[in-house]
């Protein structure tokens, strides 16, 4: 099956070289949820009750789940999980404060036929030149979107720079129930053009959350009349157990 992943040129804000380096942006074409995932395997007609693709699909989580926190290393075809710990063993004793648990996770051999197969299409120059390309979990490196309640969350891009005096101007998180988070400016720990890095409150509550970020940066010296925002969607998870890794090591090869 031959896939299409359509994708912005953009300016490439990390590149210090050449100012004149571009980068793809994949156009996002919206978040799916497991019921959505269930409506496209009805859709594909195999015959199959809903409450059943249910069933199945929590069952193998659960199980993949309970293997990879006893020590295996998963293999699925779709994808490789592994068990990984953080922190430094301090007189031979667990410390949750500096030592974590968390799952790293990289692309098995059926995502890796797929991306074979998919054309990119480029749709022209990214007309908004605010733009989120990517973000990082300090704590366990993750790259996916994943981020750790308490800890640091790095996100590159372009135009990020939190400025102006608009009420609007700030970091905000929204969780599924819509209810609004703006985090103190005390929270933003690095504020730059190509990088914001935020502190992510200790309460967060597990799950997926709308990141925006609002400013009235222009690159210049004066501010926007308008302030203008950008958003990415951000899993959170605490920091006991994270969800998800970039680390590029296979331990199956």
């Amino acid at each position: 099956m031959e896939t299409i992943l359509k994708a912005w040129i953009a300016d490439n804000s990390i590149s210090i070289d050449n100012k004149e380096d571009k980068i793809l942006i994949p156009e996002t074409v919206g978040s799916i949820s497991l019921t959505g995932i269930y409506a496209e395997m009805k859709a594909e007609d195999t015959g199959l009750r809903e409450e059943t693709i249910r069933h199945v699909t929590d069952l193998f989580q659960r199980v993949v789940t309970r293997l990879v926190l006893s020590g295996y290393n998963v293999n699925t075809g779709l994808f490789y999980a592994a068990p990984k710990i953080t922190g430094v063993i301090e007189q031979g004793k667990w410390n949750p404060e500096k030592n974590a648990i968390y799952i790293s996770i990289t692309q098995g051999k059926q995502l890796r036929e797929a991306i074979a197969k998919t054309h990119v299409q480029i749709l022209g120059e990214k007309a908004n030149r605010m733009y989120i390309a990517g973000s990082e979990d300090t704590s366990t490196r993750a790259e996916d979107g994943t981020c750790t309640a308490g800890r640091n969350l790095a996100l590159m891009g372009r135009m990020l720079k939190i400025a102006g005096s608009d009420s609007l101007v700030g970091v905000t998180l929204i969780n599924s129930q819509g209810i609004e988070t703006k985090l103190p400016e005390d929270m933003i720990v690095v504020n730059n053009p190509s990088q914001l890095i935020v502190l992510l409150p200790t309460n967060l509550e597990t799950g997926k959350y709308e990141l925006k970020v609002t400013t009235q940066y222009s690159g210049g010296k004066n501010f926007l009349k308008e302030p203008r925002s950008v958003s990415k969607v951000i899993t959170v998870g605490r920091d006991d157990i994270d969800e998800e890794d970039d680390t590029p090591e296979n331990p199956f090869e």
